[in-house]
């Protein structure tokens, strides 16, 4: 097991508290000396994998280079993970991304570790916390267009589940940039799937703004 990799696992048990929580912080500190430069929160695995994939098309080795990307989980997890990697515990240099609808307990948890105060959209993004309009799924299907996703899918052959999900009565009617999206989240792993394999097909010159920016902050 990788460094990086026991270092996610250590901070997850590390926030989930309880009986290892203790020795599961030991491992994290010992791990973050060991070159840790800064700490990019993300709801979960589909965003990890885009970051890093989108850096690696950029000739970038984030875990190379002391940046650790950590999946939350769930947004509704970050205050637990800002209690580990923040002030109160690591107190290491954070950014991160989630989904806009989530931006309310990202800003709470962020303004009850010290990390900022009436933070706003804008004042956010300055402290490295970056928005995806609905989620990472909407934001790499807008940058490519429903034409290219829907060559990404036929690509992971794909392309008759999908033609299936979009006769399903609740989908017709809407529009494909939408089922391409649901589509995403139907099986356990497709999101992460797609987060690989858009960011492999994407036109660097349209680079979703939030993946973007979050990858010049670190």
């Amino acid at each position: 097991m990788d460094e990086l990799r026991r270092f996610r696992l250590a901070l997850a048990a590390w926030a989930a508290g309880g009986a290892g929580a203790s020795a599961a912080a030991e491992v994290a500190r010992e791990l973050a000396d060991g070159g840790l430069r800064t700490i990019v929160l993300v709801e979960g695995s589909s965003d990890q994998v885009a970051l890093e994939a989108l850096a690696t098309r950029y000739g970038r080795d984030l875990g190379a280079e002391g940046v650790a990307v950590v999946p939350l989980g769930g947004a509704t997890n970050i205050g637990r993970f800002l209690d580990v990697c923040g002030p109160p515990g690591l107190d290491r240099p954070l950014a991160g991304l989630c989904d806009i609808g989530e931006e309310r307990h990202f800003r709470r948890h962020l303004e009850r570790v010290g990390l900022g105060s009436g933070l706003t959209h804008t004042s956010l993004e300055t402290l490295g916390f970056q928005l995806c309009v609905a989620d990472l799924e909407d934001e790499l299907i807008r940058a490519l267009g429903a034409e290219d996703v829907q060559q990404v899918i036929e690509a992971q052959g794909e392309m008759r589940p999908f033609r299936t999900f979009q006769g399903q009565p609740a989908q017709r009617e809407r529009p494909v940039e939408h089922q391409l999206r649901r589509f995403m989240g139907t099986h356990s792993g497709r999101k992460a799937l797609y987060a690989q394999a858009l960011v492999a097909h994407l036109d660097l010159k349209r680079v979703p703004r939030p993946l973007e920016r979050l990858l010049t902050r670190v």
